[in-house]
């Protein structure tokens, strides 16, 4: 049984349906129905809601730090998230409108339902943009991407996305995140030997 539809009538390739069905079996027998794991998971995705945890974090990280590119770090985290949420819950989710999984019965906790495509996840590629820039330069930079992970397993743990959503999302927003790094970097570029300032 295929377990989501993109647009254009194109169903998901075989192996990625399998691996889908595979993982979600694994927290159907694992996970889902522990008190204590559904806690975890379900704070998780609600934190993670519109890259709420990351804004936080970025504020966390700016007061902990004080240091001259605090303000620069704390900007470009915001813009960051606010610039990949855009881009991956419009075009990017427009392009596939992949189903969501089907969720029998009564949930443990509220938790909100999005109404846009399954693939990619929003909550996976904002968690791993996140976690990548707000990694320059802190020695907690672990911990961000344990974040990131555990943020990005909730949504199949909750069942609102697919397995292959969330490694999708977390590519695009690992990829996303590095190239912000790359366009925005905390550090302003030295000039060239020879090159006088304007």
């Amino acid at each position: 049984m295929s377990t989501g539809v993109p647009r254009f009538g194109l169903r998901v390739p075989a192996p990625v349906d399998r691996f889908d069905v595979a993982v979600d079996r694994w927290f159907e027998k694992r996970a889902r129905g522990r008190r204590a794991v559904d806690a975890v998971m379900y704070g998780a995705s609600a934190v993670g809601d519109h890259g709420l945890l990351w804004m936080g974090l970025a504020l966390l990280q700016t007061a902990r730090r004080r240091d001259r590119r605090a303000r620069r770090r704390l900007l470009r985290a915001w813009a960051g998230l606010m610039a990949e949420s855009a881009v991956v819950n419009g075009p990017v989710k427009w392009m596939f409108r992949r189903t969501r999984p089907l969720h029998e019965g009564p949930r443990p906790r509220r938790l909100r339902q999005p109404r846009t495509s399954s693939f990619p996840s929003g909550h996976a590629s904002s968690a791993f943009f996140g976690a990548a820039l707000l990694r320059d330069g802190d020695p907690w930079w672990p911990l961000y991407y344990v974040a990131a992970g555990v943020v990005a397993a909730s949504r199949v743990h909750v069942k609102i996305h697919h397995a292959s959503d969330v490694v999708g999302g977390a590519v695009i927003g690992a990829a996303l995140g590095e190239l912000a790094r790359r366009l925005v970097p905390l550090e302003s570029p030295k000039p060239k030997p020879g090159c006088s300032s304007p």
